[in-house]
């Protein structure tokens, strides 16, 4: 087996790890046994288990980046791209929930050094692809504020299907990303076009 395909086997093992697990939950020596290889292995490719989680994150999110990106900063009208980031975005996460479960992991472990890598080095340039797309959608809205309810609207329905199964008025038709995106697509579209009816609340 090759360096290149050391490396894409230790990302992969990684990330299906990190996801399941946490970051204290994995060691080296997990993700060397995962990939039947030795611990001294993983050095060659990565410093310490810090690098390899923050690589691990980074592969985990670039095929999506990619698309994400391509409707963010594209030409088309604020609302058009807005619609079809959640289509597709909705349509990822149902795909694999690897990823999500991943990020979920991050926020509960609340990792300062960790986070601020992520923030830094994964997800910069979409977040401010994002905040510009909100600023487009809305001036008079705070453009980082939307952008994080817009992620929270699409990650949540995600996220917490298990649970969701359990409360009152589910539908089997709710776990469908078509039904999803319609939904939150009418949602954010409809109330980004409202004006604000009340104003000053202390």
């Amino acid at each position: 087996m090759t360096r290149h395909n050391n490396r894409e086997e230790i990302l992969s093992a990684a990330i299906q790890l990190f996801s399941a697990s946490g970051y204290a939950g994995v060691s080296m020596r997990d993700i060397a046994r995962a990939c039947h290889l030795n611990v001294g292995s993983l050095y060659h490719h990565f410093n310490d288990k810090q690098h390899l989680h923050l690589a691990a994150v980074q592969q985990a999110f670039s095929d999506r980046s990619i698309i994400l990106l391509d409707i963010l900063e594209s030409s088309e009208p604020p609302q058009q791209r807005l619609t079809r980031l959640i289509d597709v975005f909705c349509r990822l996460l149902s795909e694999d929930q690897t990823f999500s479960r991943l990020i979920q992991r991050e926020l509960l472990d609340a990792d300062e050094v960790r986070l601020k890598l992520l923030a830094e080095q994964v997800f910069g340039r979409f977040s401010n692809a994002l905040n510009n797309l909100c600023q487009q959608l809305n001036p008079e809205l705070d453009p980082a504020l939307l952008a994080t309810s817009i992620m929270g609207m699409i990650l949540y329905p995600f996220q917490s299907a298990p649970l969701r199964k359990n409360l009152f008025g589910f539908h089997i038709e709710h776990e469908q990303p078509e039904i999803i995106s319609q939904h939150l697509q009418q949602l954010l579209c409809q109330g980004l076009n409202q004006p604000m009816s009340i104003r000053g609340i202390a």
